[in-house]
């Protein structure tokens, strides 16, 4: 399909800042089968039913972003040297390497030095297409994610504007109430709304809950630069799905429960697990899964997520699950009403819209 049909317009006061507070007093609006209602979310409980399984990504979000100088790899424990660089890490590789979008990328090489702080540092494995390196750290397990959380900052998306050293607030702003497995440099924002009260309100509503995990890698935020969406290459994350969470949700859908997704990274990985008839299978690994208008979805029947940017591959996702035209027509009335829009903004509910059985 052609990109431009997935641009639109943004004014830009609409970039939300910061979250809502309470987070559950953010937006939502409502995207049925014909119809388009303003809501909140704390209302989430009344638009679902007893039974429903909500499906949240438990992944937590690392302090990926860093910022060092090349230094002199003969003195690895001396920050001062060469120009300044900064990486925000993006993948974990099964060799221990972490690949990693560098600026500026085209003045590192495989073999360069990049010294973050005394005694942390990393070596350019290998240089990428696109931007990306292949970085090497001189610490691994316990060591490094010590040495992120002292030196690293939360890789906010670049429309969320902050100053060189971050914000202290976003390491909990930035962070869903599920976060309890390491390894994203973006946050699911879905799940972001959530609140203990809200959790204990679909509880006593009697919709049950599940998690799976998919690290979500700073891929998320690429616009799709190719002309036509079958070119576009999608970058791939890790993610697993338990046996006891495949069977949980299989035992919902067949007491005749709906599978709503929280986000679009449990969609994805929803959507990359289950077989022909939408039975979810366990699964443990990367997905590229790329959704676009004409995918027939297979497990999942609702979906809540944020307002995504233009011509992005989850703009294209929503589009295909509840219909083109109806997530234009959303849009257009979500700027119009002045919802707030990308990871701190509002939320939608979606409807699945495949002429398939969903309860609308």
């Amino acid at each position: 399909m052609r990109t431009d049909l997935f641009d639109f317009d943004l004014p830009p006061e609409l970039i939300a800042q910061k979250p809502a507070s309470p987070r559950d007093a953010a937006r939502l609006l409502e995207v049925a089968r014909g119809a388009l209602h303003d809501r909140v979310v704390r209302d989430l409980p009344d638009l679902l039913r007893p039974g429903d399984i909500m499906v949240v990504n438990d992944t937590r979000v690392i302090p990926a972003r860093l910022t060092g100088r090349r230094g002199d790899a003969a003195r690895p424990g001396r920050p001062e040297g060469g120009p300044k660089v900064e990486v925000t890490l993006h993948k974990w590789d099964a060799d221990g390497t972490w690949r990693a979008f560098a600026r500026p990328a085209r003045k590192l090489a495989a073999r360069d030095h990049i010294v973050f702080a005394p005694g942390f540092s990393a070596n350019v494995a290998r240089r990428l297409e696109g931007g990306e390196v292949v970085l090497r750290f001189n610490k691994a397990g316990p060591d490094l994610k010590d040495a992120l959380e002292q030196f690293g900052i939360m890789p906010l998306p670049p429309y969320i504007k902050r100053d060189a050293a971050g914000d202290d607030a976003d390491k909990g702003d930035y962070q869903t109430l599920f976060a309890a497995r390491d390894g994203a440099v973006a946050a699911p924002t879905a799940a972001l709304h959530f609140t203990p009260e809200l959790l204990a309100a679909l509880d006593e509503r009697g919709v049950e809950r599940v998690s799976l995990t998919l690290h979500v890698g700073a891929g998320t935020f690429l616009p799709v630069r190719e002309d036509d969406t079958r070119h576009h290459v999608m970058h791939s994350e890790w993610g697993e799905i338990t046996e006891r969470a495949a069977d949980f949700i299989n035992q919902a859908r067949d007491a005749g429960g709906r599978i709503v997704a929280c986000g679009s990274t449990a969609l994805r990985l929803l959507e990359t697990a289950a077989d022909a008839d939408g039975r979810v299978i366990p699964f443990k690994g990367d997905t590229d899964i790329f959704i676009t208008p004409g995918y027939r979805f297979k497990a999942v029947d609702l979906m809540m997520t944020n307002f995504h940017l233009p011509r992005s591959t989850l703009f294209m996702l929503v589009a295909a699950f509840a219909g083109l035209e109806r997530m234009q027509a959303a849009y257009a009335h979500a700027v119009a009403e002045a919802y707030r829009f990308y990871s701190y903004g509002d939320a939608c509910l979606l409807h699945r819209n495949d002429g398939n059985p969903s309860g609308d």
